[in-house]
């Protein structure tokens, strides 16, 4: 058996049992994971406003596949709320950050194939850019085809350039990617450092996932070794010895940057900031797998430099948040 095809083989018996998939309804939240918040940063219902996208045909949602993540953030002292209308300047300002998970386009909520077209109209794009231009903050994640392909014109807008397919380390056990700071694939920002010494970050994982690029100035912390490579198939797991794939080293999976008054957060994984039980054996997968054990802080960090809490690299004090916004 060549070296291609053994790599395929051992990719598709991986799929079948922990990636997201259509056709595993088993994939299910882990609500029992509630990791703890040593140090919240609000006031319980106190802290700015998140809206978690839901309008978008997202995959993951405050009551669903992210009610860990939008659990662990409210015991933070955040305030989550689903966004369920198209975005417009009137909505967008009833939050400080911008959560946007796996958005689809209609076409490709049952059918994971090409095309994968945009998930936002022109006007919501150009509208979530002023909003973020203007002070907001934004997490924008989008994982694996057909995921990074409806969010490409979004990323375009704001200088990201998704890969729309599957980034797969050919020597990664069991399809998990370890990101270290001992290696450097794991780079050093403020979000490591947490704002104390029970704060600080060196690994986190994540699970496939697509691979993006940034024009302009970023700051990157996840980044790809020479192990990864991107595969780019017509149909989601649908792989062969002719699917087309581009190397990943020194891509991202993971970056920050300042976009106008804004933040701009994206990652091209999603199940990193989840707790899922995958699967008919019920593998934990996200927040909640064992070697993820710093995610959970990992994402803490992240939203607290979303919300102005920690520095921007180089600096050694935060900015005040912009324009916090508390529960009425």
């Amino acid at each position: 058996m060549s070296r291609m095809k053994l790599t395929l083989v051992v990719l598709m018996a991986w799929l079948a049992g922990w990636s997201i998939s259509l056709a595993n309804p088993q994939q299910v939240s882990d609500t029992a994971f509630k990791p703890a918040v040593k140090s919240p940063a609000f006031p319980e219902h106190k802290g700015p406003v998140v809206l978690l996208d839901e309008a978008h045909f997202n995959f993951h949602t405050a009551d669903g596949r992210y009610q860990p993540f939008a659990d662990l953030l409210r015991r933070d002292g955040y305030v989550v709320t689903p966004s369920r209308s198209k975005f417009q300047k009137s909505t967008l300002d009833q939050g400080k950050i911008l959560v946007i998970a796996n958005a689809l386009a209609e076409q490709n909520q049952s059918d994971w194939s090409l095309p994968n077209p945009s998930a936002f109209t022109k006007a919501e794009i150009e509208s979530v850019c002023s909003w973020v231009n203007n002070g907001g903050s934004l997490l924008l994640i989008a994982d694996h085809m057909p995921f990074a392909g409806a969010a490409t014109d979004l990323g375009a807008a704001l200088g990201v350039r998704f890969s729309n397919g599957y980034a797969l380390d050919q020597k990664a056990k069991g399809g998990t990617l370890v990101f270290r700071l001992a290696d450097g694939t794991l780079k050093d920002h403020p979000i490591l450092s947490g704002r104390s010494e029970h704060e600080k970050v060196d690994a986190v994982v994540t699970f496939t996932g697509s691979a993006f690029q940034i024009v302009g100035p970023a700051q990157p912390l996840l980044v790809f070794a020479s192990t990864v490579n991107c595969l780019l198939p017509e149909k989601a797991w649908e792989f062969s010895e002719k699917t087309p794939r581009i190397p990943l080293e020194g891509w991202y999976q993971g970056a920050v940057f300042q976009f106008g008054k804004g933040k701009v957060a994206v990652f091209g994984e999603a199940a990193m900031f989840s707790a899922q039980l995958a699967g008919p054996n019920k593998n934990p997968m996200g927040m909640n797998a064992p070697l993820a054990a710093q995610n959970p802080q990992f994402l803490l960090n992240l939203v607290h430099w979303l919300s102005g809490l920690l520095p921007e690299a180089g600096k050694s004090e935060p900015k005040p948040s912009s324009h916090p916004k508390a529960h009425p």
